[in-house]
């Protein structure tokens, strides 16, 4: 690595540019989620073509979804600050909070900004939203809470985000399914 480069990294992760760093690998990794799972569709179903709106429509609400993350885990801190060895506890109310307000919203977000994105009327949106919510939050508590535990409890709170776009990339894949499956016969 070049000298500078460290320095370079480091200020990705300060300030102004931490916010930036939020929303762009926020979107990066849900259309890169978006790319992996066409892969599998196009191997699955030959002559299906990869298709570059929808990754680009999955890039744009990622970027949408970056700040929210970035003050979220904000607000979390302020409402439940960490303390020394009792920091079980609060890490445990941040976990609980985020599975309860920040989940749902999360999913809303998602299915209602793609469908308009992708042309839907808020009434076709809002019936998709019911149809696979509970599925999406389902699946939700079967992932995020241990990796969030993992997450208020070790990881710096500038690297918060980025932590959580690390693991994020097999759950946009998950999500880029469970938005465009085919109905089964």
């Amino acid at each position: 690595m070049a000298p500078g480069a460290g320095r370079g990294l480091r200020m990705l992760f300060q300030g102004r540019a931490l916010l930036v760093t939020n929303t762009l690998s926020c979107g990066a990794l849900m259309a890169a989620g978006d790319g992996a799972r066409q892969a599998w569709e196009m191997r699955a179903r030959p002559g299906q073509a990869f298709d570059p709106r929808r990754s680009a429509c999955m890039l744009a609400v990622g970027c949408t979804m970056g700040p929210g993350l970035h003050f979220w885990y904000l607000w979390l801190d302020r409402l439940l600050p960490a303390a020394g060895p009792r920091g079980l506890r609060p890490a445990l109310g941040k976990v609980l909070v985020d599975q309860v307000v920040a989940s749902p919203v999360l999913g809303v977000w998602y299915f209602l900004g793609l469908g308009s994105l992708e042309g839907q009327t808020l009434s076709e949106s809002c019936a998709e939203l019911r149809a696979k919510f509970w599925e999406f939050y389902k699946a939700d508590w079967c992932v995020w809470p241990a990796a969030q535990l993992v997450n208020f409890l070790f990881v710096p709170a500038q690297f918060r985000v980025t932590y959580i776009n690390g693991l994020t990339l097999g759950w946009d894949t998950y999500l880029s399914y469970l938005k465009y499956r085919t109905p089964g016969p």
